[in-house]
């Protein structure tokens, strides 16, 4: 870089000012009485009625009705063939692994910018989470950074796909839907094709996006969600494991439920097997929470767009919009600042906190966690620029643009 470009990028740095974003959020969030929290869940349907029913019933722990009409509304929502509720999004993440075919010593392939139950899945099957790059577009993997990682390292064998440059056979392949916004699904799903190699969906943020008209987790053999606290549907915690194979549903809900053969009174368990079966309670809690979804989607993309509109003027930062041919659910609400004013996210973030608005920055990239820093990876320069410049917004479902 030129002594003149530094000198104009610095000017550009020290010309931003924090509260330009801080009056943009207002903007579009109102002013908050006390902490506008990052996303807060909104109960106004038939929770206390149905944890009611269900605490009544005495059946509160994994088996009850609700967990199969809670599998059933996830069934309809989703367009999957088969649902299956588990204890949380992590749990859902292992046992789509495990089901996959993952095995210890493999490696999976997924984005060094996700959340930690990612790549902790991974490593919970003895494997080795191995890191891609992501897309400014999707904020999720990039495609054309798998393809051409894979083309570096990969070799085809008789047994599997394998890195040559660590010997380990390369089982999995896990986008993941960053904040909600679909990945390119399509052009992922073709690479793993083309390498037989497995694809296990992560789409623990993204109930209710779309990718080209179908649900996101309901084209690929395996897909996960959560239903944490903070996520668009919550079940206090909770997740689902998505299939469209029968027999891979089957054994699904066989593997979360410790393996046990059914019998009216003997326990007999044929695997060894995972405790992850979703209770009853939070199954209740779930399917008030589903039955509000589409209310929920709407006022979620109401706030993305005002949020949009009111940062349209801001210079030095840009709003995450949904990427082409689909639709997003907005789980969270993202901006991201110009690369010379990457310097100042933390004043943001402050100036953000100190008026009110629970803002956060995008994850610590896997890689540079201690435990993964000396994992394989490729070029990993997109996801580093994204988080050094990325700032969530407020994203609650409850919130009202103060325009509307």
């Amino acid at each position: 870089m030129s002594e003149a470009t530094v000198k104009t990028a610095a000017t550009r740095s020290s010309g931003f000012d924090p509260k330009a974003v801080v009056d943009a959020v207002r903007r579009a969030a109102g002013t908050p009485n006390g902490i506008l929290g990052l996303h807060e869940p909104v109960f106004a349907g038939n929770e206390v009625a149905y944890l009611e029913e269900c605490i009544k019933s005495t059946f509160v722990s994994s088996v009850g009705p609700f967990v199969d009409r809670f599998e059933r509304m996830l069934e309809e929502v989703t367009g999957a063939k088969r649902a299956v509720a588990v204890v949380n999004g992590t749990a859902a993440l292992h046992a789509c692994f495990v089901l996959a075919g993952v095995e210890p010593g493999d490696e999976v392939i997924s984005p060094a910018l996700t959340f930690i139950a990612t790549t902790n899945a991974i490593a919970y099957c003895g494997a080795t989470p191995h890191f891609v790059d992501s897309s400014l577009e999707t904020l999720g993997m990039d495609a054309r950074a798998l393809a051409m990682r894979l083309d570096a390292i990969a070799q085809k064998t008789a047994t599997g796909t394998i890195n040559r440059e660590t010997g380990r056979r390369i089982a999995a392949i896990a986008p993941m839907h960053t904040f909600g916004h679909p990945v390119e699904l399509d052009e992922i799903a073709e690479i793993a094709r083309d390498w037989g190699i497995a694809l296990v969906e992560d789409a623990a943020e993204s109930l209710g996006s779309t990718y080209k008209g179908h649900a996101v987790g309901s084209q690929t053999r395996l897909a996960a969600l959560s239903f944490n606290g903070n996520k668009i549907v919550t079940t206090g915690g909770g997740g689902a494991i998505l299939t469209n194979d029968e027999a891979l549903g089957r054994r699904a809900k066989h593997l979360t439920t410790t393996a046990k053969l059914p019998h009216k009174w003997a326990f007999v368990h044929d695997e060894i097997g995972f405790n992850y079966r979703l209770p009853n309670l939070n199954a209740a809690l779930g399917c008030a929470q589903l039955e509000q979804l589409d209310g929920f989607l709407a006022s979620k993309r109401k706030l993305a767009a005002a949020y949009q509109r009111a940062f349209a003027d801001v210079p030095g930062v840009r709003f995450s919009h949904e990427p082409k041919d689909t639709t997003s659910n907005y789980w969270l609400n993202a901006i991201l600042l110009d690369e010379v004013n990457a310097d100042r996210r933390d004043d943001v973030l402050a100036a953000l906190n100190d008026a009110g608005f629970g803002a956060r920055p995008a994850w610590t990239l896997m890689h540079k966690l201690p435990m993964f820093a000396q994992n394989p990876r490729g070029d990993l320069s997109t996801a580093e620029s994204i988080e050094r410049r990325l700032i969530n917004l407020p994203s609650s479902a409850s919130i009202r643009s103060p325009d509307e």
